[in-house]
């Protein structure tokens, strides 16, 4: 039996999808999974290991024996992820510049995909769930309830990044984020296996102007007439 709806969230980088669907998660008591950092943490261990995110072969292997385990911690109505790695907790280790730049690469991988897709569906099987990415109502949960793609623009979600680095104190320009975003946007909407696009029954949302709150109310709305329930002791 399942335990409520699936709220597949799908967008490009800095859209504010992980801090939406956490949100959204806590709302209704959901399991929250962030694919994204499942594939943060494969990068992660091919940096460590000196496997370059252009060899197909040594990263389909790398994949296939990697453990990742997603735990959600709700804090003061909050909710936290903790990420860990083969067992070691790499939390803050996959958000690192080095791993953000090389994780679309990784992400291209069909092997890769295969792997982390699998886990993914196994993760969400028995419903009540908020899953966010880049492919999720195309090709992870296709049958979900609710699919929402989230965007807003360029300029925007470099500004979100910017705020978001700096005050956990890394250095970096506007201009650098912007270009970093973009180049993302192109290998994500471009790449062979499973590319970043709207699911043709998702719910456009341009998050440009519209505030956290806003984005959150909007779902939640949309969210109970798919038939989810709030989690009232949230």
């Amino acid at each position: 039996m399942k335990q409520g709806i699936s709220i597949a969230i799908d967008g490009p980088a800095g859209s504010g999808k992980s801090t939406i669907a956490k949100l959204i998660a806590v709302k209704f008591g959901y399991l929250y999974i962030d694919t994204g950092a499942m594939y943060r943490a494969i990068t992660l261990k091919a940096l460590q290991q000196g496997v370059s995110p252009q060899d197909e072969k040594s990263l389909a292997e790398l994949a296939m024996g990697t453990k990742i385990v997603l735990r959600d911690e709700k804090q003061d109505k909050e909710l936290k992820l903790r990420v860990f790695l083969d067992e070691v907790e790499v939390t803050h280790q996959i958000r690192s510049l080095e791993v953000t730049n090389n994780a679309s690469a990784v992400a291209a991988v069909a092997a890769v995909r295969t792997n982390l897709v699998k886990m993914q569906r196994q993760m969400a099987a028995a419903g009540g769930v908020v899953m966010d990415g880049r492919d999720i109502g195309t090709v992870v949960l296709p049958h979900a309830e609710l699919k929402l793609f989230l965007t807003a623009s360029i300029g925007e979600r470099s500004r979100r990044r910017f705020l978001e680095l700096e005050a956990k104190g890394v250095s970096v320009t506007l201009a650098e984020l912007e270009e970093q975003i973009r180049h993302r946007d192109f290998l994500d909407s471009n790449r062979q296996v499973d590319p970043l696009c709207q699911a043709t029954d998702a719910i456009f949302l341009d998050t440009t102007s519209l505030t956290i709150d806003q984005v959150v109310e909007k779902i939640i709305e949309l969210s109970l007439e798919k038939g989810a329930a709030l989690d009232v002791c949230n």
